[in-house]
C-alpha cells in the first residue's frame, strides 16, 4: 500500500525520514500496525512472518518515541550478537538522526553514559540488570520493543523476559510496548497479558510451499 495514503496519520518528521530512506510503500504488517494505533502509542504485538517488515513497525515506533514523544526508545534482542547486528543496522539508517547506543555487556554496571543516548540496544538480562541498578534515565523511555517475544516460553530466557515485561509495566505507566514475532503459539492469549492490539498477516516475499520428500521426489501439499 502507497506511503502516502497514510501521510495523516504518521507525525511529519516521522514521514520525512521515511521518504528520505526511499520508502514509497509499505508491507501488509506495516500499515496494519498503524491503523491498529502504532502512533497513538498502543501496545502491539506483531506476529507475521520472516522478512515480512516486522523490523520497519520497530523503527517506526521508535522513531514516534524519539521525534514526536520526546523520550527514549529500548530495543531488546536475546543474543549479544544479535544486539551487535541491530546496533549496526540502526547506526546505518538512523546514525545522522539521533544518537544510538549498545549496552550487552557488564550485568553488573548502570552505565550512566546511556542518559545521552536516544535509542539503547540490549538484551533482556542487561536491562534487567540496568532497572535493578535503577538507571534514573530509565523513566524517559516511551518504548519498548522486545524482539523474538516468543523467547517468552523459553526454560533460559523466558523468566527473565516475563519478569522485565512485568516490572516495566509497572514502572512506566505511559510505556509503550512492541513485540515482534514470526513463531507463537498462542498470540490472542500473549496479546491479552500484553493488554496489546494483535497484528497478524501471512504475507511473505517470497512463496513458501510445504512439500514431503521420499524417494528422490517432492510432492507438494
Amino acid at each position: 500500500m502507497l506511503l502516502e495514503k497514510f501521510k495523516d496519520k504518521i507525525p511529519k518528521k516521522v514521514f520525512s525520514v521515511l521518504k528520505n530512506r526511499g520508502f514509497e510503500t509499505l508491507r501488509p504488517a506495516q500499515y496494519k500496525s498503524i491503523k491498529a494505533g502504532l502512533f497513538e502509542d498502543e501496545n502491539l504485538l506483531v506476529c507475521t512472518p520472516t522478512a515480512s517488515g516486522k523490523t520497519l513497525v520497530a523503527e517506526l515506533a521508535i522513531l514516534n518515541a524519539i521525534f514526536h514523544d520526546k523520550g527514549k526508545a529500548v530495543y531488546v534482542v536475546p543474543l549479544r550478537a544479535l544486539a551487535s547486528e541491530k546496533f549496526k543496522d540502526f547506526k546505518r539508517h538512523y546514525g545522522t538522526y539521533f544518537k544510538i547506543a549498545i549496552s550487552s555487556g557488564d550485568i553488573d554496571s548502570a552505565d550512566s553514559y546511556l542518559e545521552k543516548y536516544d535509542l539503547i540496544i540490549t538484551t533482556s538480562e542487561k536491562f534487567d540488570s540496568l532497572i535493578r541498578h535503577k538507571a534514573h534515565w530509565i523513566s524517559r523511555v516511551k518504548v519498548v520493543i522486545l524482539d523474538e517475544i516468543h523467547l517468552l516460553n523459553d526454560t533460559s530466557r523466558g523468566p527473565t523476559l516475563e519478569i522485565l515485561i512485568t516490572i516495566l509495566r509497572k514502572l512506566l505507566k505511559n510505556l509503550q510496548i512492541i513485540g515482534l514475532s514470526a513463531t507463537i503459539g498462542n498470540p490472542e492469549e500473549l496479546a491479552s497479558w500484553l493488554s496489546a492490539k494483535l497484528v497478524e498477516d501471512k504475507w511473505r516475499p517470497v512463496r513458501l510451499d510445504k512439500g514431503v520428500y521420499f524417494d528422490g521426489k517432492i510432492e507438494f501439499t
